[in-house]
């Protein structure tokens, strides 16, 4: 079983993720820097508040804190569009090689059919 556990460990996925899973921490304090020094701070100017989570009303005792809701909908979009930057780009630098590869079989593949071709006229 200790020998199962440490091939577990030394597969590189389990490596992959765990770095993945570090830079997605500090990920998180990137955007939570540019939440709270940029955008934070214009829709609170903008809903007439100095502190963002300020937004809302009160029913009775309770305070609906519109400001929560929309920081985490920030939050959300923010990520996403991040993300999706970098798996675009990571896709185009994985596919690009598979694109030239393709080409080349291609061209390979016709050139082959004009011989063979070239060869049932003659």
């Amino acid at each position: 079983m200790l020998q199962e556990f440490k091939d577990f460990i030394n597969k590189g996925n389990v490596i992959t993720i765990a770095v993945g899973l570090v830079m997605a921490l500090y990920f998180q304090e990137i955007v939570n820097a540019v939440l709270d020094g940029v955008i934070n701070p214009i829709i609170a100017a903008i809903f007439g508040k100095s502190n963002f989570t300020e937004i809302g009303f009160d029913i009775g005792d309770a305070r609906i804190s519109i400001g929560l809701v929309i920081d985490a909908l920030i939050k959300f979009v923010l990520v996403a569009f991040f993300l999706f930057l970098i798996v675009k780009a990571y896709n185009k630098y994985v596919a690009k090689p598979e694109e030239e590869v393709t080409a080349e079989t291609e061209l390979s593949l016709l050139s082959q059919i004009r011989d063979l071709l070239a060869q049932r006229q003659n």
